[in-house]
């Protein structure tokens, strides 16, 4: 048995064990997604020097509880801007977490223990403390007059 998949046992190991990421269905790639949220976190980026800073902001379709978007099919409607990574955008987006699993897998790092596709359980990456689970406010709770830069965080994640 190479590892356990929402119930299921494999007889050959996992596909992210198996395939590159250029090499992955669209329901791979999409179930590689380990539901933190980070993503979905605004970042302000340093304009001399490339440096990003994440903060306590989360985008206006993003579920803070629950880490997930409300309108995943149809974000792009209203959140013109919002990521579609791909593999090219994983090679050049560096301000992706140490624990995203596609940068793990394009780093040729495996998956951690806590990821749902390892698991089985989707509740361990808030459990394991990697998601933005009570960390974020969404940005329609704010002001007008509020300013990201007011909630840069102070310990980066990536």
């Amino acid at each position: 048995m190479w590892g356990y998949d929402r119930g299921m046992t494999f007889d050959k190991p996992p596909f992210w064990q198996r395939k590159r990421l250029s090499e992955l269905s669209w329901s791979e790639w999409e179930a590689l997604c380990d539901g933190c949220g980070q993503c979905c976190r605004h970042k302000l980026e340093d304009a001399d020097t490339g440096e990003v800073f994440p903060t306590r902001i989360g985008c206006q379709l993003l579920d803070t509880h629950s880490c997930q978007c409300t309108d995943y099919p149809d974000r792009h409607a209203s959140v013109p801007d919002c990521i579609q990574l791909t593999v090219e955008k994983v090679a050049q987006y560096h301000w992706l977490p140490r624990t995203c699993a596609y940068r793990r897998l394009y780093e040729g790092k495996s998956l951690e223990w806590w990821h749902p596709l390892v698991s089985g359980d989707p509740e361990t990456v808030h459990r394991a403390g990697i998601s933005v689970r009570g960390q974020l406010v969404n940005e329609k709770t704010l002001g007008a007059d509020a300013a990201l830069e007011d909630y840069v965080e102070e310990t980066s994640w990536i």
